[in-house]
């Protein structure tokens, strides 16, 4: 049986404006066109927070992310409010990690400082690249230039935490170029670096119109160069595209890849619950379109579907979050986050052991290293309907 009170919860806020809309970006994010109201959508978020609060049973929130779009357009004195809001309708851990978000191209010194008073303690830097041909090609608002000064504006504001976001395999870019990208990331000396491959995805500019990009070869050789890099600075690898110093494991996102509890509100966020009445999981989502959302929530008017995750859905989408880990899993926490026998996995899994992709010992599974190689082959032949 599940038992909610033994699974972590996270909250995700979601700020779904950004400046300009990049060619690659398929999250649910807008362009600025008007002047928008802040204050207006803390109001609508803290609403929305106040509704969910009767699902939870006062379960303790061990972190807290705001992402966007970009949150660093919200003026610090907003962030204070929506945390101090926060604050008072949920338990929240007395270490708990706090992140907001941040395009270069908004940064304001006096921002980050307030971001900071305000009791955000981890801030997360959307550089993506050190080449300026690069970001434009990408359609970033920020210069190379701009993405240090952002660093160390964060740094000067008191923040210890700090994650650069930062993208490989970028159109025509080459080994040499890559590697010059992940040095400059590591001479700024962030505790996190978050390092993961441009793919094309649907429903963005990119997908309809693709730019030339790195064949499959030369992309993984460049991963690997990044790799090989980053550990040689003392970054150990924890996820696929999560690389952290000593104790500076983002515990939000490990929260998503062990399958833990999480709160979403904001436009178009999403949300994952464990209930124990119906031994089950449930899925909700919030509307898109952020003026909708903002009548809704202010009118009492919460329009939220939530969706049981099926047995075999579960199960798939338990391997799919904690197959990203280098640690992967135990037994007991698939027992603990799934309600599902270990034995059933067990069998779903054999054939991959024999392969060689995947290690069980002593109920501790994990990918082999070729396996962690071939983590989406793995889940292809893992999707429910593969059979």
């Amino acid at each position: 049986m599940i038992n909610p009170a033994n699974i972590p919860l996270s909250l995700y806020v979601h700020i779904p404006w950004c400046v300009k809309k990049c060619p690659y970006c398929d999250f649910n994010s807008h362009q600025v066109r008007e002047n928008i109201s802040y204050d207006v959508y803390i109001d609508a978020l803290l609403a929305d927070l106040k509704y969910q609060t009767k699902f939870i049973d006062d379960r303790e929130i061990i972190s807290i992310f705001i992402g966007g779009g970009t949150p660093s357009l919200v003026p610090a004195q907003q962030i204070h409010r929506l945390l101090s809001g926060i604050n008072e309708l949920l338990h929240i851990k007395n270490d708990a990690e706090i992140t907001i978000e941040t395009n270069p191209g908004t940064y304001d010194a006096k921002n980050f400082a307030g971001f900071r008073n305000a009791g955000v303690n981890r801030i997360s830097i959307g550089v993506q690249s050190f080449s300026n041909s690069q970001l434009k090609k990408l359609g970033r608002i920020h210069s190379a230039q701009t993405a240090k000064d952002a660093a160390a504006a964060a740094k000067q504001a008191d923040f210890e935490n700090i994650n650069i976001d930062l993208m490989y395999a970028l159109p025509e870019q080459s080994m040499r170029q890559a590697r010059n990208d992940i040095q400059q990331a590591i001479d700024l000396q962030p505790t996190h670096l978050s390092y993961y491959q441009l793919t094309l995805e649907p429903n963005t500019h990119f997908y309809r119109h693709p730019p030339r990009l790195p064949d499959h070869q030369s992309s993984w050789e460049m991963q690997q160069q990044g790799v090989e890099l980053l550990a040689a600075h003392g970054y150990q690898r924890y996820e696929i595209s999560a690389y952290a110093k000593s104790n500076y494991h983002c515990r939000h996102n490990l929260n998503y890849w062990q399958f833990g509890d999480y709160l979403g509100i904001g436009a178009g966020a999403h949300q994952k619950l464990s209930i124990a009445k119906q031994n089950s999981v449930l899925r909700s989502k919030r509307p898109k379109n952020p003026q909708h959302y903002m009548r809704l929530m202010l009118n009492s008017q919460y329009e939220q579907s939530s969706t049981p995750v099926f047995e075999a859905d579960l199960v798939f989408e338990f391997l799919l979050n904690t197959f990203r880990l280098t640690a992967g899993f135990s037994a007991q926490q698939f027992e603990m986050h799934t309600g599902l026998k270990f034995d059933q996995l067990q069998s779903t899994l054999k054939p991959f052991v024999d392969d060689g992709l995947v290690k069980m010992h002593r109920e501790h599974i994990t990918c082999t290293t070729h396996g962690y190689h071939f983590l989406d082959e793995i889940l292809q032949r893992l999707l429910p309907d593969a059979a």
